[in-house]
């Protein structure tokens, strides 16, 4: 550990629209260097408490805001952000250790249109409700009302992406919050509340509270919450589900994913090789949708293989300012030392063939630091099913080529059962010159999110979650809004009478 002090200012809670302090703190770390950023008031049960306490006061006024009036404050927001977006993913790069070429372009950028698409949504009638004429003299109409008061709990992988991916809906629908980020990337969480304060947001509509588990446990298991949104892993996501539901509350859970990546035999060698790239090496691997499970026919196995070679020297380790650099560390020491075991056991125990990078930390330029949380870019081949490392979601730049036999009438369905073999199923993609024949494989996907010759991409109109053990409901699209309001039907009787069963004979 180096002996600058931190860069940023003891970073307190915010509820109530204005910071508030803790006795208790813990530490940020830069990830490219191994160096403290900040010292984080950790929350409390009192602080907890309190901040749901400032949400419950807020929760009249803001739910009985006009649309109309909701969405002209969080448009104000939205020019913030754009306004600061370099500011913002400076402190992401700082926090997460991605390089500032990806945090500036995608990052805040990303979590920013979700903020305007939501806030456009509600102003244009997104929260209407529905009519149906059931005979001359009755009717049915539906309305929604927002939950109330909603615990959002975020991931360190895209910090303030995910902190406006859940309260962009949350609060355009009349809802109010209380988020706690990851204690590995908590920084953006403190900027994005006084931006929605500095925009007109009312105190008590956003409030952050920061800690680990235990304070989203506090969250969770609290009455007065009226519905957790988590991302995360699948074995924390199970324990956060269960606490919340236990309570009635609503829940919409993002977890991991074992994605596959299938190349099919007719694929364009350059858009295969582009496509499995992406769902491996970007953000360092660190992302739950990626394609860790390659499926590429033996016909195009070494091709693919020489093709991929040759590109790996466009995924470029380095200093995380300098514009040239598409690779970071990883977030944390602890998943840094967690990724290099799945490669060390993907190398000693499963014995696959390691065609690119292994253990070590990748070559760097001189003068960036080798302290930071550096793991090689690495490529397994000639994988199974079988094997630890395409069983386990590793989240880290870890591609597993899985070959397949593209010969015999069978051997598609066959590849599809391979790619569904999985409990998780976040996402999946498919590469084809075949328009036809990519739609039909990814009919049969087991997955909530799939691609076809593209990967990633997940813009703001595109509802996104997870099938089996990836996920309950989805974020984003019109479909996100519905997971953070809850209907009312009623059914009204003009007839001047009301039926009865209980009449004279």
């Amino acid at each position: 550990m180096g002996s600058a002090g931190p860069k940023y200012d003891r970073q307190p809670l915010y509820y109530g629209g204005k910071h508030q302090t803790t006795n208790e703190t813990f530490q940020t770390t830069d990830p490219s260097c191994d160096r403290p950023l900040a010292d984080i008031c950790k929350a409390d049960k009192s602080s907890v408490d309190a901040a749901i306490s400032s949400a419950q006061q807020a929760f009249p006024k803001w739910s009985s805001t006009p649309s109309m009036e909701r969405s002209r404050i969080l448009l104000r927001a939205v020019a913030l952000l754009r306004q600061r977006n370099d500011q913002l993913a400076l402190v992401e790069t700082h926090d997460t250790g991605k390089p500032f070429s990806e945090t500036s372009t995608v990052d805040v950028i990303t979590g920013t249109d979700v903020l305007e698409y939501y806030a456009n949504l509600v102003a244009s009638g997104g929260l209407n409700g529905e009519t149906t004429q059931l005979r001359p003299d009755a009717w049915v109409y539906t309305t929604k009302a927002p939950l109330g008061v909603c615990a959002g709990i975020g991931a360190w992988n895209y910090p303030i992406q995910i902190a406006l991916w859940k309260s962009a809906p949350c609060l355009a629908a009349g809802n109010c919050m209380v988020y706690k980020p990851s204690e590995f990337t908590p920084l953006h969480a403190l900027k994005l509340a006084e931006i929605y304060t500095e925009a007109g947001v009312p105190p008590g509509v956003f409030n952050v509270v920061q800690g680990a588990g235990d304070v989203g446990g506090m969250l969770t298991s609290h009455p007065a919450i009226a519905k957790v949104s988590f991302t995360g892993q699948v074995s924390t996501g199970c324990k956060v589900a269960s606490s919340a539901v236990a309570g009635m509350k609503y829940v919409t859970m993002e977890l991991g994913g074992k994605s596959p990546c299938i190349i099919l035999p007719d694929a364009q060698l350059e858009n295969a090789v582009d496509g499995a790239m992406m769902a491996n090496f970007f953000s360092a691997g660190q992302v739950c949708t990626n394609g860790t499970r390659v499926f590429v026919p033996q016909s195009m196995l070494e091709a693919f293989e020489e093709r991929l070679l040759e590109k790996m020297d466009l995924v470029r380790p380095g200093d995380v300012m300098d514009p040239n650099t598409n690779f970071g560390p990883l977030v944390s020491k602890v998943h840094s030392e967690k990724v290099k075991e799945y490669i060390r056991h993907g190398i000693e125990i499963d014995k696959a063939k390691l065609l690119y990078g292994g253990l070590g930390k990748p070559n760097l330029a001189k003068g960036v630091d080798t302290n930071g949380f550096w793991v090689k870019p690495t490529i397994f081949t000639n994988c199974t099913d079988s094997m630890k490392i395409t069983t386990d979601e590793i989240f880290g730049p870890v591609l597993c080529i899985l070959p397949y036999s593209d010969s015999g009438p069978d051997y598609l369905s066959n590849l599809v059962q391979r790619a569904n073999a999985t409990p998780m199923g976040l996402a999946a993609g498919v590469f084809t010159t075949n328009i036809d024949m990519g739609h039909k494989v990814v009919a049969q996907l087991e997955a909530g999110i799939t691609w076809v010759n593209t990967w990633g991409e997940s813009p703001a109109e595109m509802p996104v979650g997870g099938w089996k053990m990836s996920g309950l409901g989805v974020e984003n699209g019109r479909k996100g809004i519905g997971n953070w309001v809850q209907n009312k039907s009623t059914l009204v009787e003009m007839g001047g009478s009301v039926a009865t069963a209980f009449s004279k004979l």
